[in-house]
């Protein structure tokens, strides 16, 4: 087993979370809240009324759940790239682009158990627009921390609470991983020109900001859904009443144009964030597994 994939998809994917953090706000909040129309307005308004700390809101969880579901992602992939090698008797040989398609799927759907409840708190707390800071008489936040989300999903929703919205995370994760390292095998695997030439970092950054984009591409419509259900009855009476309900409600109330709203602002966050995290996750696994000389590329067969 793989553990050096592990550890430094762990690291890598803290990084992420640090750089894209406020932009994966001000998404949640146009996926699931009408009073915000655009990135601009939106951005805008929660700086207005809640400053820079309204872009941070719930990031303390993600930080600390983010390293083990990206370990999870990131070990997933490699491990299930060595199996498929040696089920066809080529341990040694270049990966197919199907095996780096279904492990990569493989990955998204594993992250799904260990980030669920890490992500429920952070949408929910994300969506909080009322600021501590406010007048006495306007509305307090329901949610006082991530802790105190975490608990208070628990006591009134069950366990289970932690959980919903699961479903369309993983339909969401499974194909959208499934392209992302995909997309960045084969981009690095171009620019290697079919040698064993060790890739410049610019390649790496640029192959995992694309491949960021790709991914979040084939996993904005599952995103929509999965915000709104993990919303839903937080703040309101509850209206959804279950996953085909939510799209088809979705879709009839919105258009399907909907599920796409938030397209543009994944491909702005995406981009820096996947440079940072296939950036800091090569440069660990080489100097785990080389000594930190360099990046070897992606072994990818045309076959």
């Amino acid at each position: 087993m793989l553990f050096a994939d592990f550890v430094s998809g762990s690291f890598a994917g803290a990084c992420g979370v640090a750089v894209g953090y406020p932009l994966d706000t001000v998404k949640v909040r146009i996926q699931t809240q009408k009073q915000f129309t655009g990135v601009y307005q939106c951005v805008v308004e929660t700086f207005s009324k809640e400053g820079v700390h309204g872009f941070f809101k719930g990031m303390s969880l993600p930080i600390a759940t983010i390293s083990m579901t990206s370990s999870v992602v990131f070990g997933t992939y490699r491990n299930c790239l060595q199996c498929l090698s040696q089920a066809r008797g080529a341990c040694c040989g270049p990966n197919t682009k199907l095996e780096v398609f279904l492990s990569g799927m493989a990955g998204g759907v594993a992250q799904v158990s260990v980030m669920s409840p890490g992500d429920i708190v952070k949408v929910r707390l994300q969506c909080q627009t009322e600021s501590r800071r406010a007048l006495t008489k306007t509305p307090k936040p329901k949610y006082h921390g991530p802790v105190h989300c975490l608990l208070t999903i628990v006591k009134q929703e069950g366990l289970m609470g932690l959980y919903r919205g699961a479903l369309p995370l993983m339909l969401r994760d499974g194909p959208s991983y499934a392209t992302y390292f995909l997309t960045y095998a084969t981009i690095c695997e171009w620019f290697a020109g079919g040698s064993k030439k060790k890739l410049d970092w610019y390649v790496v950054m640029l192959a995992g900001g694309i491949a960021g984009m790709a991914g979040w591409t084939i996993g904005t419509p599952m995103d929509v859904i999965k915000a709104r259900l993990q919303m839903d009855g937080a703040r309101e009476t509850k209206k959804y009443k279950g996953f085909f309900h939510c799209i088809a409600e979705t879709a009839r109330v919105e258009g399907t144009g909907v599920f796409f709203r938030s397209l543009g602002i994944n491909w702005l966050r995406a981009f820096p964030v996947n440079m940072v995290v296939f950036f800091t996750y090569e440069v660990l696994t080489g100097f785990f597994q080389a000594g930190g000389e360099g990046v070897d590329p992606p072994q990818l067969g045309l076959e």
